[in-house]
């Protein structure tokens, strides 16, 4: 069978979040931050860039180790990791890339400057070359410099940074000098830059560059005013760019954590509109799905479009591990309307595809895009220590782990051709029934009840054959748990 890509689309044991897709040549370049598989914080490991040719979206491999943390001279004990970065092919025809340095848990990561690094090539192996600074040389801390994002604007350099603290409101800090106290040590700023109103702190900024990459030509500025009203979807973080025809879009993080919205201006510096939602990574706002009954676990998102080949894609990521740490990079489809608009789409297993993936073989079972008991947690710069079904490992192997009773999970979409036969490859102790239907709440096609006792085994399903484009979805009822590690199709 002719090779497909799926979700996630790197190489399974690759934890690349944060991604900022852009094609460079002929080839599409994924630079984002890298965890670690298992990890216990944010952002572990150095920079490692994935390609892909734009004729094939299921090729993807690695450039290396791009960039070290310990290259650039602020490096530390207390601020050794790097967070999402962004690249982008600077006037000179040099490759120039964007990022902050962090602590543990984030700490750290809001007080100090951008970084900046080199290279005459797109995943070469880049060098120091400074920080975005005043053209007196003093660093550019205006704001929060938070995950920045590089745009070149038909010669004009931008770039876009930020973030905003949730759920506390000026009028709450002023009553609660603890919670200030607090923001205020966060971000390294005073009570007066915390409070200003409508130039504190708070949301998403641009500061224009000197062809040099690294001077302020243009004093930074709040591209979205603080009280701006984006209907629940208020900016937090995760700034990213596009220009789509003679309009920018706006992609940025809600502070409702999980999802990637958008805005829309005529303008790269003012006036931004809310669009919408274009996708979640809990699946919250398809089909009626809610916060309550969120298809996975959620956590922090980041990402961004792009047009590749005349088909928009959205990039994001998931998480794995029950934890925020261990994050996958998908991408999805995505339409732009005739009127700017971008509907929201659902996660899947077949992402950059372009088709359903074909019903025949084996597949890991981790490239499930929907994997619930019903009440999955939201996680965001935390690991969870109850039980839940989740993607983990155990050295090599990478399986769909603590699957209990009311466990359902998905894979969409294949393409059936006759198949009447599916194997699940299972490993664990448990005693129930498994059933697989063609969608969340339709008739089971197959059923079968299971003992397992500890040992891999094969649970093989038979069934009248099925033809035509479906989900998959599985679902388990019973006692103990269990480890999902693969399905096959097949026909007798």
């Amino acid at each position: 069978m002719k090779k497909q890509a799926f979700n996630p689309f790197l190489p399974l044991d690759a934890y690349i979040p944060d991604g900022e897709p852009h094609i460079f040549g002929d080839r599409v370049y994924l630079y984002g931050s890298h965890d670690r598989e298992g990890g216990e914080t944010f952002c572990m490991e150095d920079y490692e860039v994935f390609s892909a040719p734009t004729d094939d979206l299921s090729d993807w491999k690695s450039e290396g180790i791009i960039y070290k943390a310990e290259q650039d001279p602020d490096y530390s004990e207390e601020r050794p990791y790097m967070y999402a970065p962004d690249a982008v092919k600077g006037n000179d025809g040099r490759y120039y890339l964007y990022y902050c340095l962090s602590g543990n848990f984030g700490v750290g990561g809001y007080w100090g400057h951008i970084s900046v690094a080199v290279c005459d090539n797109p995943a070469g192996k880049y060098e120091y070359l400074g920080y975005v600074k005043y053209p007196d040389g003093t660093p550019m801390k205006k704001y929060v410099c938070f995950d920045p994002c590089a745009f070149n604007d038909n010669g004009i350099i931008r770039i876009y940074y930020g973030t905003q603290y949730q759920n506390e409101s000026n009028d709450i800090l002023k009553e609660n000098p603890d919670k200030l106290k607090d923001v205020m040590e966060r971000y390294n700023k005073t009570a007066e830059e915390i409070l200003s109103t409508p130039d504190n702190v708070n949301g998403a900024c641009m500061v224009v560059l000197e062809n040099d990459m690294l001077t302020v030509k243009e004093e930074p500025k709040h591209i979205i005013p603080y009280e701006a009203d984006f209907n629940g979807h208020e900016f937090f973080e995760a700034s990213s760019m596009r220009k789509v025809g003679d309009k920018y879009y706006f992609i940025y993080s809600s502070q409702k954590n999980h999802e990637l919205c958008y805005a829309v201006s005529d303008y790269p510096d003012r006036d931004f509109v809310f669009g919408g939602t274009i996708v979640s990574n809990g699946d919250i706002g398809i089909n009626g799905v809610t916060e309550d009954t969120r298809m996975n676990m959620t956590g922090t998102t980041h990402g961004s479009i792009i047009e590749i080949n005349g088909q928009w894609y959205v990039f994001y990521h998931r998480l794995t591990h029950k934890s925020d740490y261990s994050r996958q990079a998908c991408a999805e489809r995505i339409y732009i309307s005739s009127d700017g608009s971008i509907n929201q789409v659902e996660m899947t297993s077949c992402g950059l595809n372009g088709r359903p993936l074909e019903a025949m073989g084996e597949y890991p079972a981790i490239i499930a895009c929907n994997i619930t008991n019903g009440h999955m947690p939201h996680g965001s710069n935390k690991i969870f220590s109850e039980s839940f079904p989740n993607v983990t490992n155990c050295g090599d192997e990478r399986f769909i782990s603590e699957i209990s009773d009311g466990t359902l999970i998905g894979y969409k979409y294949f393409s059936f051709r006759g198949i009447n036969r599916i194997k699940l490859k299972v490993n664990g102790n448990a005693v129930g029934k498994l059933s697989l239907s063609k969608g969340i709440n339709k008739i089971p096609f197959a059923e079968k009840n299971i003992n397992l006792s500890g040992k891999d085994e094969i649970c093989e399903f038979e069934f009248s054959p099925v033809t035509g484009v479906y989900p998959l979805y599985i679902r388990y009822s019973g006692e103990g748990d269990f480890n999902l590690k693969s399905l096959e199709f097949g026909l007798e």
